[in-house]
């Protein structure tokens, strides 16, 4: 996370400038002239960035540092200057990309972009604070990042099933729903025709039973439904059923961590202070919430407004104006994808039990809004609902119906 505000810093006298990189960081550091004072290429070790940091500060202490990553190879420097109390700063690589292009040469070195960093920190008042969020917003982080890992590979490898399933078994890939646990146990242990009808309903139906099968009787008799239609093995069937079969056992284990990682987010999220405020929001649950932790860092004191927070979320429309056109808006290129996520989702899941959002929606349908941007202008309303809310500490409260008198 980072603070728009740097009224708290102290104004200062250098500038080091840091191009992070994975096993060796650079580091330009600049004086109120803009003329270099140091630049150094540092391995990325403790004792080495100690070092660094000693050489830097003996220089002033009214020092102040910017980064182009925070995160990943720049965590240990990061962490380093937090332990140290220096202030840093953040700059995108597009920022600097973009800024390079403004100096001399077209070369392209990690000397140059260090200096650009420094230099880009030192002439700009508008860059935050770097500010690590507290322990469970890290936490949260590492535990929602994983969980958007195992989703994409579970979805990768059930269009996987699918795809090997409709080479010899098509009728059966038509027939069942594979997001559902009970479809993907069947086919870790029947894949062909053959083997489906010489099973049978009620035998399947028994082995469906006895490993917790949800709707096991449906699921027997569509199987054998399908297997009714196709008695031609078609080649490459045996090798093509066993690849199935590993798929289908693969995708149980993939949900098996998912719901894992699913209970270690819930009590994660739950020792939040802003928990219970947050998981009140009609929408928002446990995963979004933590979601929503994890993308603010769990202080809502660095963005300042909730305006803030809606354009770091990527809610708050930037004007695009050039010679007579005007009033022309568009969705900022920089925002945070998570916490968007977080927002629209949640927004979504409100319509269906939230009298408010209900309401809301249907008067920005009735503007002539279509549906995802009536979606996206009530992720906006909720993001000052809730930064009220955890600015006040209190849970939401729907607001009372009105009746009218007879």
């Amino acid at each position: 996370m980072y603070d728009d505000e740097l009224a708290e810093v102290t104004v200062p006298q250098i500038w080091a400038g840091v191009d992070i990189g994975k096993e060796h960081h650079h580091c330009v550091v600049v004086d109120e002239r803009g003329e270099r004072l140091l630049s150094r290429r540092v391995f990325n070790d403790e004792s080495a960035l100690l070092e660094l940091i000693a050489d830097v500060l003996a220089f002033s202490e009214d020092t102040l540092w910017a980064v182009d990553i925070n995160h990943g190879g720049a965590a240990l420097l990061i962490g380093l200057l937090l332990s140290h109390q220096q202030p840093m700063v953040y700059l995108t690589g597009l920022a600097v990309h973009h800024a390079s292009a403004a100096y001399r040469g077209q070369g392209k070195t990690d000397e140059k972009d260090a200096f650009v960093i420094a230099d880009q920190a030192r002439m700009r008042q508008d860059l935050g604070l770097l500010r690590p969020g507290d322990e469970i917003a890290v936490d949260l982080r590492t535990l929602t990042a994983r969980r958007l890992d195992l989703v994409n590979d579970r979805t990768r490898q059930t269009n996987r099933l699918r795809a090997q399933l409709l080479e010899f078994f098509p009728a059966l890939e038509r027939t069942l729903n594979l997001s559902k646990k009970g479809p993907v146990v069947l086919l870790t242990a029947y894949q062909v025709p053959a083997a489906i009808r010489r099973s049978g309903t009620k035998r399947l139906e028994t082995w469906l039973k006895n490993r917790k099968v949800k709707n096991y009787a449906a699921l027997a008799e569509t199987a054998v439904e399908a297997a009714r239609t196709q008695h031609t093995a078609l080649p490459g069937e045996t090798l093509a059923a066993a690849m199935v079969a590993r798929i289908a056992k693969g995708v149980l284990a993939l949900n098996q961590e998912i719901a894992e990682l699913d209970a270690l987010i819930e009590a994660r999220f739950n020792e939040h202070r802003h928990a219970a405020v947050i998981r009140s929001l009609p929408g928002m649950g446990t995963l979004l919430g933590a979601e929503f932790i994890s993308a603010t860092g769990g202080d809502l004191a660095a963005f300042g407004t909730a305006d803030r927070l809606a354009s770091f979320a990527g809610l708050s429309p930037v004007p695009r104006d050039s010679g007579r056109v005007s009033s022309n808006v568009r969705r900022p290129r920089r925002y945070h994808r998570g916490l968007l996520r977080a927002f629209y989702l949640s927004a979504m899941a409100s319509l269906r039990t939230c009298t408010a959002s209900q309401i809301y929606y249907g008067r920005k349908r009735n503007e002539g809004k279509g549906h995802k941007q009536a979606l996206l202008a009530l992720a906006r309303r909720r993001a000052n609902v809730l930064w009220a809310m955890i600015r006040d500490g209190e849970c939401y409260e729907p607001l009372p119906a009105v009746t009218t008198a007879a």
